[in-house]
């Protein structure tokens, strides 16, 4: 099986390479930052879905319904909330100022200060989320494969990052728009294959899985306890701010959508891709409940910890490798492809953000394009290198579901960023102190993360879920607040 596994590997990673060839030729600084902003948005709203996704919804969204039922269904209804926000506000605002890098809006609004401040918190946040992400990926095939042959965990690491490097050192985003349609097919054909051989083996229909299912509690929908932290309404208000944040203020997944033509194109992406999202989070979610119900039927031992506890992120994996190498091989495929699209985006925007809003590429005529091309290899290698680091640091640390332990790290990460676009938008008579941003940023994560530890005792019970992330730029926008003025009137 390790040696078919392998092989899997090999082909897909070759096709990948087959379009980024394709893609990459002819290309420049600007086809790297831009993708020459010809990209089809029909082909970056498919493209979307599989770098929305990542190993983390392939595995942990699934998995969840253990524990969590389909309540994360609320997060989904709030994703549609989010996107048509992006949609209205924030795509207008990157088109008018013709950015490249989301973050120069910061600079343009409040200054140089605020722009290094929102540019490191997405360095931050994006290279420990995404590292997060693509480690799940790289466990999961050292547990099924590398680690049966003797191999350490750092070295399917470093070949993942080390592949994924080579495929976007040229074209950058455009490469990328294009090899994440290729991703979000293989994903989708994985969790919808997985699906149809479960039925098939135990010969019954997807309605009477769905039903036998909600009779066994696993396709709840909401959560009404107002003090849980999967209360509905609060899911639903995290699911539109995780999108605005995860999506609209972070250039990862901006930078894709200001490859289309026109602001309409971006548009039309953008709405194209909430409405496509919700179906494909219905899937792996009724995959959960697929995956659980073959367990129980056939008595299939799930993974557990060394304290008895089942590991959702396992369940996936566990269930495919029992029912036969078909099934093996679409699993292996759909997590190969989740592996590429956590990281490929990733690398470059966080090389696209270092060049614009600390190397000012735009802005400094006393670096030739040479050069600009010499310094953006060499940080493209330097960023590779630190997501290499996050993943292997990670690996003791993995004892829970990965999706909510994304969304807790970016309650604290984003949350000054949607405080200062909230305040750069909104606020229209006020200056900022710029020099003081910085502390304002590291503070209200700070104190945002000592209310989510005493919660319960503050707040009479209430537990913070991924609404700390709009507590915590509320914060922020009260501490922008402080440190503004009225502007003089003339």
């Amino acid at each position: 099986m390790e040696n078919l596994i392998l092989v899997v590997f090999i082909a897909y990673t070759l096709l990948l390479f087959l379009v980024a060839h394709i893609t990459s030729r002819k290309s420049s600084n600007t086809t790297f930052f831009t993708g020459n902003r010809k990209s089809p948005w029909f082909v970056v709203a498919y493209g979307m879905i599989g770098a929305s996704l990542s190993g983390v919804t392939f595995m942990s969204v699934p998995g969840g319904v253990y524990t969590g039922q389909f309540t994360y269904f609320g997060i989904v209804l709030g994703y549609i909330i989010g996107y048509a926000v992006i949609a209205l506000l924030l795509l207008p605002l990157y088109y008018k100022l013709n950015l490249t890098s989301i973050y120069s809006y910061l600079g343009i609004k409040f200054g140089k200060s605020s722009e290094k401040t929102g540019s490191l918190l997405f360095i931050i946040s994006r290279l420990v989320g995404s590292a997060i992400r693509m480690y799940l990926v790289v466990f999961v095939l050292y547990e099924f494969v590398f680690k049966a042959w003797g191999i350490p965990f750092w070295v399917p690491a470093a070949l993942f990052i080390v592949l994924i490097l080579f495929y976007t050192f040229k074209g950058g985003i455009k490469t990328v728009v294009w090899t994440d349609t290729l991703q979000t097919t293989f994903l989708l054909l994985a969790a919808v294959m997985t699906v149809v051989i479960i039925l098939k083996s135990l010969n019954i229909s997807f309605a009477e899985l769905m039903s036998v299912s909600t009779e066994r509690g696993y396709t709840k929908l909401f959560e009404t306890d107002w003090s849980h932290s999967k209360f509905f309404v609060k899911q639903i208000l995290s699911g539109a701010f995780i999108t605005i944040t995860m999506t609209g203020l972070d250039q990862d997944m901006m930078q894709k959508n200001l490859t289309c033509k026109t602001l309409r194109d971006a548009q039309k992406n953008v709405m194209t891709s909430s409405f496509f999202f919700v179906l494909v989070n219905i899937l792996f979610m009724s995959l959960g409940a697929a995956l659980i119900y073959y367990a129980q039927e056939t008595g299939l031992q799930l993974p557990m910890n060394e304290n008895g506890v089942v590991v959702n992120d396992k369940i996936f994996p566990t269930v495919a490798f029992s029912l036969d190498k078909l099934t093996s091989i679409v699993f292996m495929i759909g997590l190969i492809a989740a592996g590429y699209s956590s990281a490929d985006g990733t690398l470059t925007a966080l090389t696209t953000t270092f060049c614009f809003d600390f190397l000012h590429f735009d802005k400094n005529d006393k670096i030739s394009e040479e050069q600009k091309i010499r310094y953006r290899k060499f940080i493209h290698v330097g960023f590779a290198f630190l997501y290499l680091l996050v993943i292997i640091m990670f690996r003791p640390f993995h004892n829970e579901s990965l999706i909510d332990k994304i969304f807790e790290i970016a309650g604290y990460t984003y949350g000054p960023l949607l405080g200062l676009y909230t305040f750069g938008l909104f606020v229209k008579n006020r200056t900022v102190n710029d020099k003081y941003v910085p502390v304002i940023a590291i503070s209200s994560p700070i104190i945002s993360y000592i209310l989510n530890i005493y919660s319960k005792n503050i707040f009479f019970g209430y537990q913070f879920g991924f609404e700390i992330l709009i507590v915590n730029g509320l914060l922020t926008f009260m501490g922008l607040l402080m440190i503004s003025k009225k502007l003089n009137k003339l």
